[in-house]
């Protein structure tokens, strides 16, 4: 079932390596089918590279098994609890990118110190507290402090971006971790000077309603 969503996630998996956001097997994708409200995501520990269309597992939103002999991410608890609390998402992305964990590391949000961070967030991306892994707690936490981002950090962990598809999803999270690579380089040059809120909201606006086809 949900086969084409299965495969794009394949191929979606596959830019986590690609754009440095992973090691080893330590992040994930999933996606929610649009007509079943089915979620689709990526089997426990299975390496990026060896992942097929038939090793995906296929879940409702209370957790229950639908389809796939292989166990879920161990992320999956949170992944659900941030679709049924955003009804908007339809794709959710977990890695541990290292610049932008190195800012989850010490707490701290990525200043909106760059026009790019002001168009693709709409803001600084913000920084939750620590929670453990393995239920909802993590889900919990992003919902909490993600606002109007589709971006958060977590403290200690790495990084949960949304989108209304995991492709925008995914999308979030390589522009996390390249805007997070160019304020750690800026931060060793000296303190950058924050774009102004009203500044920061015409950027966002004019990326959202009139850049691109």
């Amino acid at each position: 079932m949900l086969g084409e969503l299965k495969e794009q996630l394949v191929q979606l998996h596959l830019e986590l390596p690609k754009n440095h956001l992973v090691a080893w097997t330590s992040g994930n994708v999933s996606a929610r089918d649009a007509e079943t409200g089915l979620v689709v995501i990526k089997p426990s520990g299975v390496r990026y590279e060896d992942l097929r269309p038939e090793h995906m597992v296929v879940v409702d939103l209370a957790g229950n098994a639908v389809e796939g002999d292989l166990k879920p991410s161990s992320d999956t608890a949170s992944h659900l609890y941030i679709y049924r609390h955003r009804p908007d998402v339809g794709g959710v992305v977990h890695t541990h990118s290292p610049y932008a964990t190195a800012f989850a590391a010490v707490g701290r949000p990525i200043p909106v110190v760059l026009t790019a961070i002001a168009d693709e967030f709409g803001g600084a991306i913000p920084c939750g507290d620590f929670c453990l892994i393995g239920d909802e707690a993590i889900g919990k936490m992003v919902i909490d402090c993600i606002g109007e981002s589709p971006a958060v950090l977590l403290k200690n962990h790495g990084v949960f971006t949304v989108g209304k598809t995991a492709e925008t999803a995914v999308k979030a999270a390589i522009m996390t971790e390249g805007n997070a690579r160019t304020v750690w380089l800026a931060l060793q040059l000296g303190i950058p000077d924050e774009i102004p809120a009203e500044d920061v909201a015409r950027l966002h606006h004019r990326y959202t309603h009139v850049y691109g086809q």
